[in-house]
């Protein structure tokens, strides 16, 4: 993913619900581009951005490391066409490449399609949690 690729970013992650203005899409991306440990990966179909993932490498006290898949969106026009397959076989080669074991993700619970799909792909559930947030501003 390139800044270029921003505003195809902001209308792919829209149809998973997050509304994100330009600055604050570009801010984040900044963030996420100069960190290390973290890849940001789209594909492209007939010149056109369909799918994006971001894939980070956790170290954690209380899990393993591994790769997280912290974002896959493939556009609703190119979904079944295998392209949300490609992405995480590239976000699994990301992991191995970084000599980590494995890959989590989270997906929320009221995403049916998306559970089936990862689990067709091999992703198995292991746990369930809910997300806690304390606003600070």
């Amino acid at each position: 993913m390139t800044v270029n690729d921003i505003p195809a970013s902001q209308d792919l992650l829209s149809q998973l619900g997050y509304r994100l203005e330009s600055e604050e899409l570009r801010r984040r991306y900044d963030a996420v581009a100069g960190a290390t440990g973290h890849a940001l990966l789209v594909a492209e179909q007939d010149g056109r951005i369909v799918a994006l993932c971001h894939v980070y490498a956790r170290s954690a006290l209380d899990k393993p490391p591994e790769a997280v898949v912290q974002a896959l969106v493939v556009d609703h026009a190119s979904r079944g066409s295998g392209i949300g397959r490609d992405m995480m076989t590239m976000a699994e080669t990301w992991a191995k490449d970084h000599g980590l074991p494995s890959v989590a993700l989270y997906s929320n619970a009221v995403r049916s399609d998306a559970h089936a799909f990862y689990e067709t792909i091999g992703y198995r559930p292991i746990a369930t949690s809910q997300l806690f947030r304390k606003s600070l501003g």
